[in-house]
């Protein structure tokens, strides 16, 4: 099933911190276990989409540092 673009939209809008702090929030209700199949595979889930958050913020923010070390140095 792909993702609708207001999903994408909703996701991005999350900041780091949030996302991180939901995706810690996801693993802590896996580790203790206690939920089924179903709402372990949710988790699971939104877990991997959290990730991806987390992962192009950090992205956007290495190249954001990236480009200014550039500056300072000179290069082009």
């Amino acid at each position: 099933m792909a993702k609708t673009e207001t999903a994408e939209t909703a996701e991005t809008a999350l900041g780091y911190e949030q996302a991180r702090d939901e995706l810690i929030e996801v693993v802590r209700k896996l580790e203790a276990g206690g939920t089924t199949l179903e709402e372990s595979l949710a988790l699971w889930e939104r877990g991997e989409e959290l990730a991806k958050v987390c992962r192009r913020w950090l992205d956007g923010a290495r190249a954001r540092l990236n480009a200014a070390l550039k500056e300072d140095t000179g290069e082009e």
